[in-house]
């Protein structure tokens, strides 16, 4: 499978997201209250998000995967609870997209590891991934994610 790999340079993104640690068995309903709370608080002050869903993975340990769950937004509004103001952060990155089931997107994140090492870039650990469609929408093969690596 062939994907579109680029590194691209990005302004600070704002966002309104909830930080928090989860075990990937979790993950669903984690993310799905997470997004209804978020799109609610968003709404109540009038805005709606400006791009797609997105989680932020700060490391891969699948039982306290610490995970940041948000949607960018135009401009900055205050959070509530355990809804906070953060950004995405201004820099390069290196992005990849897959189009298919999230659990066969392993191929992806080994071509966009290769490319980043390639180029002579090396990634924070910090990885996004952007949601631009939901199971709840589109059949599995059909759901497209945007992987991206921000580099040092």
């Amino acid at each position: 499978m062939s994907y579109l790999l680029q590194i691209v340079e990005t302004e600070e993104q704002p966002v309104l997201s909830v930080r928090t640690t989860t075990s990937i068995r979790d993950m669903p309903d984690v993310v799905g209250r997470v997004y209804g709370s978020i799109a609610n608080h968003v709404a109540q002050k009038g805005e709606r998000p400006i791009g797609p869903a997105f989680i932020a993975y700060y490391n891969m340990d699948m039982e306290n995967l610490i995970v940041e769950i948000g949607f960018p937004i135009a401009r900055k509004i205050e959070g509530k609870d355990e809804i906070a103001l953060r950004s995405i952060p201004a820099g390069k990155k290196a992005t990849g997209f897959h189009k298919g089931p999230y659990g066969e997107m392993g191929p992806v994140y080994e071509m966009l590891t290769k490319f980043v090492s390639e180029r002579g870039y090396e990634p924070t650990g910090v990885v996004y991934e952007y949601y631009y469609n939901s199971p709840n929408e589109v059949s599995e093969s059909e759901l497209l994610t945007k992987i991206e690596f921000l580099l040092k």
